[in-house]
This record gives C-alpha cells, sequence and structure tokens, in this order.
C-alpha cells in the first residue's frame, strides 16, 4: 500500500500531535537530559523558564522520571551499536541529534512533521555552543514516517553502512494498520542496509489506564483527544507477537537503575512511603526495545 492509498482510507492530521511534544520538554527540563532545559527556556521566550523543584505533585514527578528513562534507554541501546549512521523519526523537541554530535563519525538526521522542524531548526544556532567531534554532522530535515518515498529518500542521505532508526513517543498515536506501515517501511530499508529499530514506545494499555485515570491534566486530556491508551499494547507478550508477525525480534530491552536519574530525588522528597510502595506494586508501564529484521 502506498502513501495516498494510507491517507485515503485513514485521513489524518499528524500536525496535531505536536502538543505533547512541547509538555514533554518542559518536564524533560527539571532533569538532566541534554539541551532540555535550555531548548525550554528558547522555547518559551521571552518568558523564563524555571523548573519548579519546589512542586509537591508527586504524580508530575513520577512522570518526570518516567521520560527521563525512557530517553537514556534509548540512549544506552543505541550507543552500545558501532553503527554510525542514525534517523531518528518523529523526534519533536528531542535533541539527542545535538547530543550525539559529541561523538565521532555519527552521521544523525532528526526528523519530523512542517512545524516541528522549522521551529527545531530556529533553536539549534542558540543550542549548538561547541563544534561537532572529527566526522560528525547532523541534519535536520521535514520527513512524514509513514510516506514510504520519504522515508527512503531521507535514508539514502547516509552515503554507505548499516542505519540504526530511533523514536519514542510515536507509535501509540498510530492504529495497528499504520503500525504495520510503518514497520513495513523502516524493514525494507534495514534488510538491504542493515542495523536496528530502537523503539521506546512499547507501552501497556491497562496499566496506562490505572495511571491516567488519578490524572486531570491538559497532558492527560490530550491523550484521551487522541486516543492514545487504545493504541498501545494488551502486554508485552502481545507486543512482540505483534512485531514478529512483521517481520521483526527483539535484539534487546533496556534496563536501567532508576536510583542514578537526575530526576530520583526530587520524586523521593515528595513523595510518601505509600506512593512509592504504590509505584513500585504497579509494575512496568513501558519498555524499550533494540528490534532486528528477522533474516
Amino acid at each position: 500500500m502506498n502513501e495516498t492509498d494510507l491517507h485515503h482510507t485513514n485521513p489524518r492530521d499528524y500536525s496535531t500531535i505536536s502538543p505533547s511534544a512541547r509538555a514533554l520538554l518542559l518536564m524533560k527540563g527539571h532533569t538532566d537530559v541534554p539541551f532540555a532545559r535550555e531548548a525550554a527556556s528558547l522555547l518559551l521566550y521571552p518568558n523564563r523558564f524555571e523548573p519548579d523543584y519546589a512542586n509537591p505533585d508527586f504524580k508530575f514527578w513520577a512522570r518526570v522520571l518516567h521520560f527521563e528513562k525512557r530517553y537514556k534507554n534509548i540512549n544506552q541501546l543505541l550507543w552500545e551499536t558501532s553503527v554510525h549512521n542514525i534517523l531518528e523519526i518523529c523526534s519533536g523537541f528531542s535533541f539527542r541529534g545535538l547530543e550525539a554530535l559529541q561523538k565521532p563519525g555519527i552521521h544523525y538526521i532528526d526528523t519530523d512533521l512542517p512545524g516541528i522542524i522549522t521551529l527545531k531548526k530556529s533553536l539549534i544556532p542558540a543550542l549548538q555552543t561547541t563544534s561537532p567531534a572529527p566526522g560528525s554532522r547532523l541534519e535536520i530535515v521535514s520527513m512524514n514516517a509513514l510516506d514510504q518515498q520519504q522515508v527512503q529518500y531521507t535514508s539514502s542521505h547516509f552515503h554507505t553502512g548499516p542505519v540504526n532508526f530511533v523514536n519514542e513517543g510515536l507509535l501509540m498515536y498510530l492504529d495497528n494498520h499504520e503500525k504495520e506501515h510503518l514497520c513495513q517501511i523502516i524493514r525494507s530499508i534495514l534488510q538491504k542496509r542493515g542495523g536496528y529499530w530502537i523503539t521506546g514506545d512499547i507501552y501497556i494499555k491497562n496499566k496506562h489506564e490505572r495511571v491516567s485515570k488519578q490524572l486531570d491534566d491538559q497532558l492527560n486530556n490530550f491523550f484521551e483527544e487522541h486516543r492514545i491508551t487504545e493504541k498501545m499494547f494488551d502486554s508485552f507478550e502481545e507486543a512482540e507477537l505483534f512485531f514478529n508477525k512483521v517481520g521483526f525480534e527483539i535484539d534487546k530491552e533496556a534496563r536501567t537503575d532508576i536510583s542514578q536519574l537526575s530526576s530520583m530525588p526530587w520524586l523521593q522528597q515528595h513523595a510518601t512511603e505509600a506512593q512509592l510502595l504504590k509505584l513500585q506494586k504497579a509494575g512496568r508501564l513501558q519498555t524499550t526495545w533494540r528490534l532486528k529484521p528477522i533474516p
């Protein structure tokens, strides 16, 4: 199925997803995720961005911890590989590409829809205060991840060698048909070039529902508007079966010591023992996988 057929059967305005990218950046501004605080300040200019470490809301800090963990889990799986070509899809206001420039020989392509990319490009000069490591370069380009021709063209910017695809915060916006289409696009490129797909979007439906019912804020209302929960996986086992069906297998699952995350002290400071115990008993809401095509 080509992109015209896909939009004909299920036309959607994907640009409406961008408010969540802004909210996510402001949360990451409370962590040590590279460039997050500086980008949040630029995004709010002329107003100042001041991290609210006095915020007593336990649920807020649980969320901040979750998104910091997801970001760093992706980094863990990404930098364990020797692949130097990286294509991040629907990156939002993540600046992993700038962080990657600190490593030598990296060609990083950062992509999203035009509105986000235009704004992101305007922020880069103020954020990039040091020269890239030798042989490294960053491209920031507009790309629809569900447009096969666009993805193939963008990936052709890499001259030689395998490619790592990276994403966080995309699959939960897509229905099964769209997920399968995206998988087919990525798999076709990885089969030809080699490399991995690292995704932080393995979310479990029933666990997220229990958490979201306790939240009543702009971000959660946005999730409800886009019916995000119902597009999540029923279980980790169901998610693995889904990827197996479309030709992927799990190469590795990320593991992070949350006690080392920068937002953990603030969560502990504002949580009761009962809240921490409840969070521990809730189990995993999400995980991050490095996938590879099944031969």
